[in-house]
């Protein structure tokens, strides 16, 4: 019986670290700061989230975006691909800056007979044209509202993202 109780004592810090190590959920929203503006935004922090983007989105408020958000800063090309709606993105490197500003003009959805190859091969290439490690997806003519260009800076805490980005 003493065996049993002292080894239950010294499994005990193993169990409470084993147990403190569970992730916490990934969050599903941020508040986003673009030029003293704040954004309510989804987040797409795995490949799927990332590849859905605001495919089939019919509407998106003007205090309402995307934030996506990739494992390392590379080069990175989006398309709109689904999207019934135009959309500005800004490309962000790891700290916030901008490296590349686009309005997206929605496309044709994929047509009846349309092969997924030559659908995708026809959509244009929205380019980072630096590495990032982030894109915000906004209503379109917001960054020129807000005169945000390559160098700006946009706020959202990048360290709370880190540990749930896939």
């Amino acid at each position: 019986m003493r065996t049993l109780a002292a080894l239950s004592i010294a499994l005990l810090p193993i169990v409470a670290t084993v147990a403190g190590c569970e992730r916490a959920a990934a969050p599903t929203s941020m508040e986003v700061t673009v030029a003293g503006k704040r954004f309510d935004c989804r987040l797409a922090l795995d490949e799927a989230s990332r590849e859905r983007g605001l495919g089939g989105v019919t509407e998106l408020g003007p205090d309402e975006g995307m934030l996506f958000a990739f494992p390392t800063a590379e080069e990175r090309t989006f398309w709109m691909r689904d999207c019934v709606i135009d959309l500005d993105i800004a490309f962000l490197d790891g700290k916030g800056f901008v490296t590349a500003v686009h309005t997206m003009p929605k496309e044709p959805l994929r047509a009846e007979g349309e092969s997924e190859s030559a659908y995708l091969g026809r959509l244009k290439r929205y380019p980072s044209g630096a590495p990032a490690q982030f894109a915000l997806e906004v209503a379109p003519g917001t960054f020129e509202a807000l005169e945000i260009r390559r160098g700006s800076r946009i706020e959202f805490d990048a360290a709370a993202l880190k540990p749930h980005i896939r």
